[in-house]
């Protein structure tokens, strides 16, 4: 049975995430290493909170890539190996990993960096979760609610009828008050607008800092957010992996390249992944239910 490792992004987090993983000693272990690297712990703001400042750009993206590297540490263990890896936004970071094209400390330190970056941007925006209605027709409202020096872009294309948008909160409420075919549209809880032309003042530092971090050749293909094609070409991860900061997630066509030729299995504390890939009618177990790796050694035995 081929597994394709889907790790989650910063939007999955919350007071309490990586409890279950701490149970599990290579897990726990991992967790520590993660903590001794960072230049502040977060497993502490990850089990107490305040949830206020765990959701806070510069500790979430630590916080859930934390989570996503102990439980690919569980998986490890158990024998698995992935025969494909993605990301979501900053889960692209941990996908890069499992795929050894970046070592440990490398990862946490790119985090680190990334998460610093974009909090530095400062709260220029915001995004929403436009349910119910197809990308091309959320291009449409951002076209029609976009005004100059107030960008709004679709941002995420997570799963069919499940379009978020990201820009200028003048923007977002126009796009709000004309999408009256849209089933719902819900604020996010993020700091910023992210995935959009306002995160522009954080490419130059990222560009370098991601330029800079030693590369290998991966294991086996990834499948950047900003392509949806699965790839082993350290260059076009490189430039990938830059180009996600202020350019569009194609999640929905990452979740059918990968489910073309293996199982999901959402390697994390989250089940969001899950969630989506069953939108898209596409296979996907999350690491958050207990039965998962029993299920996961039942078929690899069978």
């Amino acid at each position: 049975m081929k597994l394709g490792y889907l790790f989650p992004g910063q939007g999955t987090v919350r007071v309490g995430m990586g409890g279950w993983l701490r149970r599990r000693p290579v897990a726990r272990d991992r967790l520590d290493l993660v903590d001794a690297l960072l230049d502040r712990p977060i497993s502490p703001l990850c089990a107490r909170g305040p949830l206020d400042r765990l959701v806070a750009t510069e500790h979430a993206q630590v916080a859930v890539t934390a989570c996503n590297l102990a439980a690919l540490a569980v998986l490890a263990e158990e024998g698995h190996a992935p025969a494909v890896v993605a990301g979501h936004s900053v889960g692209e970071l941990s996908a890069l990993h499992a795929a050894g094209v970046l070592a440990l400390a490398d990862t946490v330190r790119l985090v680190e960096t990334r998460a610093r970056l974009m909090a530095a941007v400062g709260e220029r925006g915001g995004m929403r979760a436009v349910m119910g209605l197809p990308v091309e027709r959320v291009e449409e409202l951002a076209e029609a609610a976009g005004a100059p020096g107030e960008p709004v872009v679709v941002a995420l294309e997570n799963a069919p009828g499940h379009v978020v948008v990201s820009g200028s909160p003048y923007a977002l409420d126009r796009l709000t008050a004309l999408a009256t075919d849209a089933s719902k549209v819900v604020p996010l809880q993020v700091g910023n607008a992210f995935h959009s032309p306002l995160m522009a003042p954080a490419l130059p530092g990222w560009a370098a800092a991601v330029r800079a971090a030693a590369m290998r050749e991966p294991r086996v293909p990834v499948v950047p957010n900003v392509t949806g094609e699965p790839t082993t070409d350290v260059a076009t991860l490189r430039e990938a992996l830059i180009g996600q900061l202020t350019g569009r997630v194609l999640w929905t066509r990452t979740v059918a390249a990968v489910d073309a030729f293996a199982s999901g299995v959402e390697v994390g504390d989250s089940k969001v992944l899950t969630g989506l890939s069953r939108r898209a009618e596409a296979r996907c177990l999350s690491m958050s239910d207990p039965a998962t790796l029993r299920r996961l050694a039942k078929a690899v035995a069978a």
